[in-house]
């Protein structure tokens, strides 16, 4: 009986923006457990639905009300009435809620009161029937910010640091720091110190408007940090935000259009993996121009992962596979809106031989559930934004921890290095 849900209450807390999100509290005899569920800006078309109460008299909106009383009355009853154990059931439990909820996309309950357990990572590798030593991911710093998250004229979205020549998750997060310090040195001396300010996920959103501005930057701080040669770069363009019309805008911020068309914006990527040490390309083009992911497939030599294309979905996985689209999924466990889902998605993209990249979302909180779930699933990479801000820093943490007791508990680990 100990397994056994005693009570789940949830309530109204705010995330990194300030803006609402829930948190639920899960009882049993062992103990009580809380989490809260993060929230994105960039939100792409097949992402599960994210229920908001709509009145614009409590939070412009914004308020969770709706989805916290589907928790109190409709979850949490339905739950405790099935006896379910939490330590050996958590696909029962997730299955039973979607089965709940009944819709496609979960809006009826809404995937923020769906989402609602708190795993340790080696429950979520079994799980996942993980095998293999542990893997420390190496983490991907979202150090400047541009389109949605900033209110710079910067087209692309992210642009991310990963200390690949790190020795342990613990040193890739001290060179992390190290560099972002650097960046934000360069940055106020170059542009004063009102663009010292930072974006949604903590990163930089210095006055540039090209990508070159924005790697010149970069490599500049990975200089003047002293480790050159350690660090490799990435980017989230979420060209999504600025695809119109059958071409790709990058003056979409701005009076002056700047329209590319699809071959114009895939030179401009190879121009770029060219000239910087870029590993990684997420989101380079819109969740539903499968002809320009194909095309650039084909001559891509870096990782190209897939956020809005893919949602974390099972069936969007599918077609992008069948279409040659991409190698690599952006896992985020709210786009879906379920664990069980989540790890089904991870384990087919590994099926397909495609990395996982575990991710945040914009509109985070101080939960770190995220740092165990890509150690559970070995892979290799995560990304939580800048090494600043309260609802960032908590992942990282959390992996330096489990990097500890992993070595006292003398368990066999590796720091995944280059994807």
């Amino acid at each position: 009986m100990s397994g056994h849900i005693l009570s789940i209450t949830a309530a109204q807390r705010l995330d990194s923006r300030g803006k609402p999100t829930v948190k639920v509290v899960l009882t049993t005899a062992k103990g009580t457990f809380t989490s809260l569920v993060p929230s994105g800006a960039s939100v792409g078309e097949y992402e599960a639905h994210e229920l908001r109460d709509g009145k614009k008299d409590q939070y412009g909106g914004n308020s969770v009300l709706a989805a916290i009383q589907n928790v109190e009355k409709v979850i949490s009853p339905a739950l405790i009435k099935e006896k379910f154990n939490v330590a050996t059931d958590l696909a029962k439990i997730d299955e039973f809620m979607i089965r709940l909820d009944g819709t496609k996309n979960k809006t009826k309950l809404g995937a923020n009161a769906i989402l609602a357990d708190v795993p340790l990572y080696e429950f979520l590798r079994q799980e996942a029937l993980a095998t293999g030593p542990y893997v420390l991911p190496t983490p991907f710093f979202n150090v400047l910010n541009g389109g949605k998250h900033s209110g710079n004229t910067m087209a692309f979205q992210e642009f991310m640091i990963a200390p690949v020549g790190a020795t342990s998750i613990t040193h890739a997060v001290q060179i992390g720091s190290e560099v972002y310090q650097a960046l934000k040195a360069i940055i106020t001396q170059k542009f004063g110190s009102a663009a010292g300010g930072i974006g949604d996920e903590g990163g930089f959103a210095p006055p540039v408007s090209h990508p070159t501005e924005a790697l010149d930057l970069l490599t500049l701080a990975v200089h003047n940090a002293g480790h050159d040669g350690k660090v490799k770069f990435a980017i989230d363009p979420a060209s999504s935000e600025f695809f119109t019309s059958d071409k790709y805008d990058l003056g979409f911020k701005t009076k002056e259009r700047n329209f590319l068309s699809k071959q114009e914006l895939q030179n401009l990527y190879l121009s770029l993996l060219k000239k910087y040490p870029i590993i990684l390309l997420e989101d380079p083009f819109a969740e539903d121009d499968w002809e320009a992911w194909k095309s650039f497939k084909k001559v891509c030599p870096v990782e190209l992962v897939g956020d809005d294309l893919l949602a974390t979905n099972i069936e969007r996985i599918n077609i992008a596979k069948d279409r040659d689209a991409c190698t690599g999924l952006l896992l985020k466990i709210n786009q879906i809106g379920s664990i069980t889902e989540s790890i089904a998605a991870a384990k087919k993209a590994f099926g397909y031989g495609w990395r996982v990249f575990v991710s945040h979302r914009s509109g985070e909180t101080t939960d770190d559930f995220i740092a165990d779930l890509t150690v559970g699933l070995s892979t290799g990479h995560l990304k939580s934004g800048s090494p600043c801000r309260g609802e960032r820093v908590a992942k990282y943490n959390r992996l330096m921890d489990i990097e500890d007791e992993l070595a006292q508990t003398g368990k066999t680990f590796k720091y995944a290095g280059l994807p």
